[in-house]
């Protein structure tokens, strides 16, 4: 086994090597330009990796968060719209979202499909970056899939499956490359000067936007609230799961940040941006813990690990730019508040069965807005310091503006194309699909088909009351 598993790891070293090695093979031997090139390029596919290999995170946090009768389904539906994102985005997102405007600033026009002579100069805000377009393509289309997976969190347990399929096209094209344009693609936002590091904003908050909308239209799931309004717990069917996807999703995280750095060069700049995500990460965690304990006299895990993926949320878009210290204070409010805004969502009766609006969403928010406090002027690379640090109130401002004008968009989009689909498609599965169970009603087998077979047995031989609830 020991031997195998070295093999394995001299294989993968071999591939992340491999576009230094070329270089090394030419006659002349590589030039320094070459060799940087060769460097930074094996260490975006390396942060390709660790973002991709988020989705499996997202997966078992998902389906652990759910019912039994319904994990297969959640799990699946992260394969299918990873999928679709893939195809979506190659085709047209990222030329919408990275291609030339032509003065626009609202969109790209060029690289649509990722072919052609041209397709190298049509991404003038990637020609700064000595990165292949193919792996910029690649590393930016792992972010979308997981805006994606965030947007699907809210539809859990009663969402058709066609649903996925459709909104994730439309997500992957309209949805989120238009934002990803304003901040990172040379658009309006991106002129003023936003700072978004790796996302808190462009993948967090947008994704996030867009689950609240199919939370709001799917309406909560059956026996969720009682007649008086008065919610209903609805317990995740394997708690070990959602503990070992977030820590999948914290370790990828170091591709979702540090791998923003698109270099291996220079200072180890990425090294830094690690340090501040690790931090916030911790004490989003800890924090979350603490208060749940106070508030219910019991430490909850569930709480804890929202926590963390709310502090990363929230340092996503500031990894870069703050102190380590700013970077804890980030974390732990970032923990605080989605704890409590979890609690008023569900008792304003909205169902998300993941949190998704709560740890992506109001986490997204407050990591944009932190960064207009925070930004040190030695680190504020893009835009200026932060109010904390005597840059005023500017920044602060450009961030505010940004984190309104992307819920707006989002929000507005959102409504618009689920609200088409449930009124030509429908969006949501039947009482009777959504009792049985997704699983069955949608893949025609159960995740856990012994266990439901047990379920089902014992409830056949159960009395019957004469009435239906």
């Amino acid at each position: 086994m020991r031997k195998k598993m070295m093999m394995v790891l001299l294989a993968m070293l071999t591939l992340l090597a491999f576009p230094v090695g070329a270089f090394a093979a030419a006659a002349d031997g590589p030039t320094n330009v070459q060799l940087q090139a060769g460097l930074n390029s094996a260490f975006t596919f390396l942060a390709f990796i660790l973002v991709f290999f988020m989705q499996a995170g997202f997966a078992l946090l998902e389906a652990g968060s759910t019912r039994m009768k319904n994990a297969g389904h959640v799990a699946g539906k992260t394969i299918l719209t990873t999928g679709v994102a893939a195809l979506a985005f190659w085709a047209l997102g990222f030329g919408l979202g990275f291609g030339n405007d032509g003065g626009n600033g609202f969109m790209g026009l060029t690289g649509f499909f990722l072919s052609g002579a041209d397709a190298i100069t049509s991404f003038d805000s990637l020609s700064s970056l000595d990165v292949p377009v193919t792996i910029m393509f690649l590393f930016h289309f792992a972010f979308a899939a997981v805006s994606l997976s965030i947007a699907c969190g809210g539809m859990a347990e009663r969402a058709k499956l066609s649903v996925y399929i459709v909104f994730g096209i439309l997500f992957s094209i309209i949805i989120y490359p238009v934002v990803a344009h304003w901040v990172w693609g040379g658009g309006w936002l991106s002129k003023l000067g936003m700072q978004d590091y790796a996302g808190s904003t462009v993948v967090h908050l947008t994704g996030a936007t867009a689950a609240l909308v199919a939370t709001f239209l799917l309406k909560p799931r059956l026996g969720k609230f009682n007649k008086d309004g008065k919610p209903n717990a609805i317990p995740g069917h394997n708690q070990v799961y959602s503990i070992i996807g977030v820590i999948i999703l914290w370790f990828g995280w170091f591709g979702f940040n540090p791998g923003s750095a698109v270099s291996a060069m220079g200072d180890g700049f990425f090294g830094y941006v690690a340090l501040t995500t690790n931090i916030a990460a911790a004490a989003g965690g800890v924090f979350a813990l603490l208060v749940s304990w106070m508030v219910f006299g019991k430490a909850d895990i569930p709480s804890m690990l929202n926590g963390v993926l709310a502090a990363l949320v929230a340092i996503t878009g500031s990894c870069a730019f703050v102190a380590p210290w700013a970077a804890l204070v980030i974390g732990a409010v970032a923990g605080i508040i989605t704890f409590f805004t979890a609690q008023w969502f569900e008792r304003a009766g909205l169902d998300d069965p993941v949190y998704a609006f709560s740890v992506h969403g109001i986490a997204g928010m407050w990591g944009a807005i932190s960064t207009g406090f925070f930004a040190t002027p030695e680190l504020a690379s893009v835009g200026q310091a932060g109010l904390f640090y005597g840059g005023g109130f500017h920044q602060l401002g450009v961030q505010l503006l940004g984190m309104v004008g992307t819920f707006v968009f989002v929000l507005v989009i959102s409504f618009i194309i689920l609200g088409g689909m449930k009124a030509i498609m429908g969006i949501r599965v039947t009482e009777e699909e959504e009792t049985m169970g997704l699983d069955i009603s949608e893949h025609g087998t159960y995740g856990y088909p012994e266990q439901m077979k047990l379920v089902t047995d014992a409830e056949a031989r159960a009395p019957k009351s004469g009435s239906f609830s």
